[in-house]
């Protein structure tokens, strides 16, 4: 099987080389393009391709794909909103993802952001650099005792709330299906967790449910000097409300991984551009606002495990054998 990766980085090659040893059936190329309608015709001559959260899986390029004869899309992560999943059922196209790579791993993140926006690590950092030893500006608050607002329990949601737990927080939840190994996580409706929460992580999925589940209105719902992480998807929140919500002084804090306007961003060096009318930019405003490039996933774990149930994912596609990890 030929496999052509789009939009890859130094580390993405380096990481699914390291496992290609244990698949001599498959054959990889590597390319920094990104998926397109315009790019897709680069996949002719190749059985499957690759792609990221990121990238542009939509009708035409899924089309595109289909008159190169690709038969398999290869998602190198777990979310799968970018994709027409329609239309590739219709052209016969099959869609694969690795559902559950590092939880920890974006939930330790989640908790870092929180940390940061907390006790200003962001401003400390470039104070004491400057030589500035003072304590201005820097006062946090103890997360132990406070309550944590967990949206969405399944594995990474599940991940925050055992380190929530470790800072010895009282937890609440809300999801549509109750995980069964919370025991210690009280499950509430939506308008309660927001009224009683001191911290609020988004861990859920983008549906069309989800979509701004964080608005004007859920935001009037929350505590004032809440803190909000997002290591989800950007579309959860409303960016608008939300920095309506920054300027009305609602929040001690926000921890933005994700953002509604992170896709000509995300993993690209712009540090030479001039972001006009950019939502991103007036996010970078707020001194109490820490913006971090979808990094949740990044860490040797979690890459080797993209890695590896990815490959894995190809062989169980060309051995015909379901693994589960179909869309």
């Amino acid at each position: 099987m030929k496999i052509l990766f789009y939009d890859t980085k130094s580390y993405d090659r380096e990481s699914f080389e390291k496992f290609l040893p244990q698949y001599p059936q498959l054959e990889l190329e590597f390319m920094e393009t990104e998926l397109s309608p315009r790019t897709a015709r680069l996949s002719q001559g190749y059985d499957a391709i690759c792609a990221f959260v990121n990238s542009d899986v939509g009708t035409r390029t899924i089309e595109a794909l289909h008159r190169s004869n690709v038969r398999l899309i290869l998602m190198r992560c777990a979310g799968f909103n970018n994709v027409d999943v329609d239309t590739a059922a219709r052209l016969g196209i099959t869609i694969m993802r690795v559902p559950g790579y590092s939880p920890e791993a974006v939930a330790e993140h989640a908790m870092a952001l929180a940390l940061t926006v907390n006790r200003h690590m962001h401003k400390a950092y470039v104070k004491v650099r400057e030589n500035d030893f003072s304590l201005n500006s820097l006062m946090g608050f103890n997360f132990y005792q406070k309550t944590a607002g967990i949206i969405g329990t399944g594995k990474i949601g599940a991940a925050m709330a055992r380190i929530c737990r470790g800072f010895g927080m009282r937890i609440l939840a809300y999801d549509v299906y109750r995980n069964p190994s919370l025991d210690f996580v009280e499950y509430v409706d939506l308008d309660t967790l927001l009224k009683a929460s001191d911290l609020v992580s988004l861990h859920c999925p983008l549906t069309d449910a989800t979509y701004h589940l964080i608005n004007r209105d859920t935001i009037r719902e929350m505590k004032e000097g809440v803190i909000l992480v997002n290591t989800s998807r950007g579309g959860l929140v409303k960016t608008e409300d939300l920095i309506e919500g920054i300027r009305a002084r609602k929040f001690f804090g926000v921890g933005l991984d994700v953002y509604e306007e992170e896709n000509r961003n995300v993993f690209e060096d712009r540090s030479d551009d001039i972001m006009e009318h950019s939502t991103t930019a007036r996010l970078l405003s707020f001194p109490n606002v820490m913006i971090t490039s979808h990094q949740g996933f990044f860490t040797n774990e979690a890459l080797d495990a993209i890695s590896s149930v990815t490959l894995q994912n190809a062989m169980d596609y060309l051995n015909g054998d379901g693994n589960g990890n179909m869309v």
